[in-house]
This record gives C-alpha cells, sequence and structure tokens, in this order.
C-alpha cells in the first residue's frame, strides 16, 4: 500500500471511532454508500451499519478493501482527490525525524543516555521498554502539522521516545500529545523535552494523566544521537 492508503488504513484502524472515520474518507473522496456497495459487491447497509456502529469494528482485511475501494474509484474519476492528498499527507522530513533501534532499550537506559532527569513516573519508566525514536521540532509540529499527520511521529511502533525540541515549558507540546491520541489512540512510551528549563504544571499532569514517563534534557541531540548510535553497535 501507498503513503496515502496505510494513513487512511491507519486512522480507521485506530480510531476510536472506525465506522465514524470510514464514513469521514468515503464522503472526502465523494463516494456514495451505493457507489462504495457496488464496487464492494456488498450491499449499501452494510456499509452503512458499519458507519453507525451498528456492526462490530472492521478487521484489517475490510479496511484494506475498503481504503482500495476509495482509491480505486477516485482513480477512475482522475486522481483527483489522491492527487490533492498526497500533497496534505507528504511526510515533513523536517519535523518527523524519526530512528528505529536494532535492539531494544530499556527507558532507564535511555535516561541515563541524554543526561537527563525522570520528571514524572520513575517507577514506570523502569519499567518501560522502546524500540525507537522520534526528534520534533515542537514550534513546527504544533504550527504546521494536522492531526491526521500525528501517525507518522510514532514510525513503526509507538513504544519510542519522542523528542521535543525548541521547549519553552513543555505545555504546548504535552497537549499535542493528548489532542493526537482524540485521532490516533496512540502514546509515546516516553516524551523527552529538550532544553526546557522549567517544565510547566500542565504539562506535568498530562503526563501523569497519561502515564507517559517525561524527561528533561540540556544535552546536545546530535551527541543524543551519537549515544544512542553506539548504544546499537
Amino acid at each position: 500500500m501507498d503513503k496515502l492508503a496505510v494513513t487512511m488504513a491507519g486512522e480507521i484502524t485506530l480510531s476510536r471511532d472506525p465506522g465514524g472515520s470510514m464514513k469521514k474518507w468515503r464522503e472526502i473522496f465523494g463516494v456514495s454508500q451505493t457507489e462504495l456497495a457496488e464496487h464492494l459487491k456488498i450491499s449499501s447497509s452494510t456499509i452503512s451499519d458499519y458507519e453507525g456502529g451498528r456492526r462490530k469494528s472492521p478487521g484489517i482485511n475490510v479496511i484494506n478493501r475498503f481504503v482500495e475501494a476509495l482509491l480505486t474509484i477516485d482513480s477512475n474519476r482522475g486522481s483527483k482527490i489522491q492527487k490533492q492528498l498526497e500533497r496534505d499527507f507528504a511526510p515533513k522530513q523536517e519535523i518527523f525525524d524519526t530512528h528505529e533501534f536494532s535492539k531494544a532499550m530499556k527507558g532507564t537506559e535511555f535516561l541515563e543516555l541524554i543526561a537527563g532527569q525522570c520528571v514524572t513516573s520513575p517507577a514506570r519508566l523502569k519499567e518501560t521498554t522502546i524500540f525507537g525514536y522520534t526528534v520534533i521540532d515542537s514550534l513546527k509540529v504544533i504550527l504546521e502539522v494536522p492531526v491526521h499527520e500525528y501517525l507518522q511521529l510514532y514510525g513503526k511502533t509507538p513504544e519510542r521516545v519522542v523528542i521535543f525540541q525548541q521547549v519553552e515549558n513543555g505545555r504546548s507540546p504535552m497537549i499535542a500529545i493528548k489532542i493526537g491520541r482524540f485521532s490516533t489512540d496512540m502514546k509515546p512510551s516516553i516524551v523527552v523535552l529538550h532544553g526546557c528549563k522549567m517544565v510547566d504544571k500542565v504539562a506535568i499532569k498530562i503526563a501523569e494523566t497519561e502515564k507517559i514517563p517525561l524527561l528533561t534534557t540540556n544535552k546536545p541531540i546530535e551527541e543524543i544521537k551519537a549515544a544512542l548510535k553506539a548504544f546499537e553497535s
């Protein structure tokens, strides 16, 4: 599946209301329930039941067929919607710098490598295992990234660290994490506020509520990346 299809399927799969997400995408593509049902060779009432939550959450095979049907119908119409969405969903590499580890890392090991301080949930940090990290320019993600793109920051797994740069007090990044959960129902295993001098009380409260260990560090980001690379070697 291409990136647009993966994004669509991922949002539906992870949504708290998969039927509502299916309806949203069908309407974005301007496809009626009848047209979609005919393409899938099922009844329009089946589509209606999924969208209305009257059927159990669709499995991955149903979701993949649903996404492929919308993309095929749009392709037959000249791919107008796909072309627009592919521009909108283009990965913002300068915002999401993701890396997957070659082996698992303990949360406490990560804390030591970044010369950090644990602000919340130290006991949970000891139990946490991570498989990657994502470095984010916090100002850009807050101002430029729509909620539907938050899925990109999780790379291959949400069991990762999200490192926010350009942080003043941590409130906005943690609010962004909380808002992102409404779209993806995912959260990072650990959040790092890079260069944050004093963590905001609201940021701490969100981290505690979401049960996310919140760390701070002033170690230069390139030195952090080098230390993490050395851990894998």
